[in-house]
């Protein structure tokens, strides 16, 4: 369960935050000080909701030394609504956010969910292959993920711009997340902008700020994300859905680094290093006309293509082990594994949803089965379908008890007798790429 740490020296207040919070699946940590607040970091919050006025220390102060002790930690505001000069200024020593009094329940639940989500991608480690520890682990041995690891490794020691491609559920966040902690901005912030999810008119705020009357509903200045990410990196994922107005000013910004509050003729500077992931082909964007050819230019300095999962299959039994053994750990449940026959399965399907989908699904797996272990028995329906036929031929699967690399190799060698020794065709039967058929010949032997 995330942590959310809330200090204002009224009880009454933060027991209406407590009830506000309660439907959210956080656990709520109280102080009624800023001392109490420093103290209480000890319990790891991923965030941290704090009014300014407080008696003793004030939230201003409290916040300064608390981005000292933790310089990632999402710290939110609370300030009166006639005080928002004040939570702008928080929001300058390192604020995450503010929400005003009295409290929206809708925007309190949207503010708090960001920035846990915010404090969970900037303390959250991702580790790469051969590093120890707990956290996310991006997993494969496979060619094209040996290719992405050391991109990673070669993009975070600069500031450049660089754009991770691949289709939905690959990893892009992932790789990004990596990007960021491994370079030299890892103890700035990081800001993650979903462009899909924020509606157009909304989106240009979101990233640039606003001016106080700026529009309808405008009632003070509000900072924006690269304002707020001074020194820090900031990831859009979706960058395809970006409007023609906010691609517009995103170019000046990563020429020149300057930008304007919407509503604002003040013309500011920040440094911002940019990360953005796409699941489109921006090259036919840019011929339909719906996206820019020099924002695509500046965009694209560095590009990390994440392989679908079809095209690594070999990977999918270290990823299998992988998700099932963390959902276990996380739910309390003693599961040995999967068995031969449901991993076969897992390895044959083509996962759409790519290595999202089969997260999920494992996880799912590891809360409803009633074994020690998972049975092809517990797979949907659609996995369960007869593996695949090569020329009218059905593969079977083998006696129980035979390792995965005899599986699939019997597939690699059918798949090349039916196609007659033809590469092309036989990766195609396989759905994987031909270099990956490639490599997997060679690990077992082929010719």
């Amino acid at each position: 369960m995330r942590t959310l740490l809330v200090v204002d020296d009224d009880r009454a207040v933060r027991y209406s935050i407590r009830r506000m919070l309660e439907d959210m699946d956080v656990k709520v940590l109280e102080a009624s000080s800023g001392e109490e607040a420093l103290e209480l970091l000890a319990e790891e919050p991923e965030a941290v909701l704090m009014d300014v006025r407080m008696r003793g220390a004030s939230g201003i102060e409290t916040l300064r030394e608390m981005k000292r002790l933790r310089p990632k930690l999402p710290v939110l505001i609370m300030t009166a609504f006639g005080t928002t000069e004040t939570a702008i200024e928080a929001m300058r020593d390192g604020a995450f956010d503010y929400i005003t009094k009295p409290f929206d329940v809708r925007e309190t639940h949207r503010a708090v969910e960001k920035a846990l989500e915010a404090g969970r991608m900037m303390q959250g480690p991702v580790k790469l292959p051969g590093t120890e520890g707990e956290g996310d682990r991006m997993i494969g041995s496979s060619p094209a993920m040996q290719r992405v690891y050391k991109l990673i490794g070669q993009v975070a020691a600069s500031s450049v711009p660089a754009l991770v491609r691949g289709e939905s559920g690959t990893g892009k966040e992932l790789v990004a997340r990596a990007i960021y902690q491994y370079g030299p901005r890892a103890a700035r912030p990081f800001m993650a902008v979903n462009c899909a999810a924020i509606p157009e008119t909304l989106l240009e705020s979101e990233l640039f700020g606003y001016e106080k009357g700026a529009f309808t509903g405008a009632t003070s200045r509000r900072i924006g994300k690269f304002e707020q990410c001074d020194g820090g990196t900031v990831f859009l994922d979706e960058i395809g859905d970006l409007s023609a107005a906010t691609q517009a000013k995103l170019l000046r910004f990563l020429q020149t680094g300057e930008f304007q509050r919407v509503g604002g003729n003040a013309t500011l500077k920040t440094d911002v290093r940019l990360i953005a992931a796409t699941n489109k082909d921006l090259e036919a964007a840019i011929r339909q006309d719906s996206f820019r050819e020099d924002l695509y230019y500046r965009l694209n300095v560095i590009t990390l293509e994440l392989p679908p999962l079809r095209e690594r299959k070999g990977d999918i039994p270290e990823l299998v082990s992988y998700f099932v053994a963390r959902a276990a750990r996380e739910t309390g449940r003693r599961i040995e594994g999967v068995s031969p026959e449901a991993l076969a399965r897992l390895t044959a399907y083509d996962w759409p949803g790519n290595v999202r989908e089969l997260e999920n699904l494992l996880e799912r797996l590891v809360v409803l089965t009633d074994a020690d272990s998972i049975s092809e028995t517990d797979l949907p329906e659609g996995l369960r379908q007869d593996l695949p036929r090569f020329g009218g031929a059905r593969v079977d699967l083998p006696p129980e008890g035979i390792v995965l690399e005899q599986v699939e190799s019997g597939l690699i060698e059918e798949a090349l007798r039916r196609s007659q020794g033809n590469q092309t065709a036989a990766a195609r039967f396989l759905g994987i790429s031909r270099s990956t058929l490639i490599y997997r010949m060679r690990k077992f032997g082929l010719k």
